[in-house]
């Protein structure tokens, strides 16, 4: 990892850096999604299996694209007892954080007969994608199912790439029939994504579409956003830590590398206020490169993405972390919680020495679908917020409206707006 001094300049030219990773970067390839998504709107099921065939090297039909309780039944032979049992242990942790975002539906009332209110309803149905690959991610199931499941989802579909063998990885099965998946179909990339949003004859269509893929995914979310809902286009993954000289540098090096370790894209910064302490975390590095198994995707991110800033003090260093906004955030520092309060951007914030970013991925309960490459300046976790919808209730007495009839007919004239005028006036005509 670099070791580079923290200023304006530097600072620019990291941001800029790391913009290159969105997805939005990518048009070269709109062309192509745009390309599927057609096909697949026009032709269905004899897309979906034509494209299996070509990306997958797998035959997939009407009989055999839904997955069985069968095959259900047989991954859960394959995995591991003490695996599935930790996983069980997650789906509690996860559950019970967000059964705390739920909210219910609220009316407040007037004595002049005016009745205001907000009703929450759960979408009907929801589409999951789930990424096949370099890596399988049953995390990443349990994080876009169980939000769902606990905000009242009743129809829950989730599509998957197959194997060559047909199959679906037994963990990412195990993982979905636990969280509570409704159905599952084997089929992947953009035309999976197209599937879900225009419906064929095996898959339904669904009201949002949620989950991680790889740029063919994300540019099929951009696309098809507006038929119907997204939870986000996501880039790579991203890790900032923030670190005074109290700070452990063996933590902090595992720590970066974690995030490293996902694809060459990923990036990992770490800003200190020491010098000495990024002369250590850089050493420890080179230690764990020598040992770790994915050792060529880490180099490459390193080299790529990687990044130790040395700042001049702790105001700077917050100051970076709220420009670049990064998807997991730690705060390794002698007081955390002040330096947290000073934070407005970032996905997830992981406070202390023993709140290790994994714990975030796999465990705790916080949601790790994040939002990534500056957008949590804007975008929040994927959370129960993000199943359900919002409509506003209104109801007025005749005595409640006809206090205010005129100044409504005012403002609709102001606007030009005569019938919208009249639409009020006429409750009132013979008076």
């Amino acid at each position: 990892m670099r070791i580079v001094e923290l200023n304006e300049s530097t600072r620019k030219n990291l941001l800029e850096d790391l913009l290159k990773r969105s997805p939005n970067q990518y048009t070269q390839y709109e062309n192509t999604v745009a390309e599927i998504i057609a096909r697949v709107k026009a032709e269905k099921d004899a897309a979906l299996f034509d494209y299996t065939l070509k990306f997958d090297k797998t035959q997939i039909n009407a009989r055999n694209i839904r997955v069985t309780e069968e095959e259900i039944a047989e991954a859960y032979e394959q995995v591991d007892a003490e695996v599935l049992r930790v996983i069980r242990a997650a789906i509690k942790n996860i559950e019970e954080y967000h059964v705390l975002q739920k909210r219910n539906s609220w009316f407040d009332s007037k004595e002049n007969g005016i009745i205001l209110g907000q009703k929450v309803t759960p979408l009907a149905s929801v589409g999951v994608y789930v990424p096949g690959g370099k890596a399988v991610y049953p995390s990443s199931v349990l994080m876009n199912i169980i939000p769902a499941k606990v905000a009242g989802v009743k129809r829950i579909v989730m599509t998957t790439p197959p194997g060559k063998d047909g199959k679906v990885n037994e963990g990412t099965l195990v993982a979905a029939k636990e969280a509570g998946v409704t159905e599952i179909y084997k089929v992947g990339g953009a035309q999976a994504i197209a599937a879900l949003a225009f419906g064929t004859e095996s898959v339904p269509k669904v009201d949002k579409i949620v989950g991680p893929g790889n740029i063919f995914v994300a540019l099929a979310k951009k696309a098809v956003y507006g038929y119907v809902s997204i939870d986000s286009i996501a880039g790579p993954s991203e890790i900032l830590v923030i670190a005074d000289e109290t700070a452990n540098p063996r933590y902090v090096a595992a720590d970066l590398l974690s995030q490293a370790e996902h694809d060459e894209l990923a990036s990992a910064i770490l800003v200190t206020t020491s010098r000495e302490l990024a002369a250590k975390v850089q050493e420890e590095v080179e230690g764990f490169l020598r040992v770790l198994s994915r050792r060529d995707i880490l180099v490459k991110s390193l080299d790529n993405y990687g990044y130790i800033l040395v700042a001049e003090n702790l105001e700077a260093a917050v100051d970076a972390a709220n420009d670049i906004a990064s998807e997991h955030l730690e705060i390794v520092t002698k007081n955390p919680f002040e330096v947290m309060t000073k934070i407005r951007n970032a996905g997830a914030i992981f406070l202390g020495e023993y709140s290790s970013e994994p714990l975030g991925d796999y465990f705790a309960g916080p949601n790790h679908i994040l939002p990534t490459n500056g957008t949590a300046k804007f975008f929040s976790p994927l959370s129960v917020d993000d199943f359900v919808k919002k409509s506003s209730i209104i109801s007025y007495s005749r005595e409640a409206l006809q206090a205010v009839h005129k100044d409504i007919e005012l403002f609709a004239k102001a606007e030009g707006l005569t019938a919208h005028a009249n639409s009020i006036a006429v409750r009132f005509e013979n008076e």
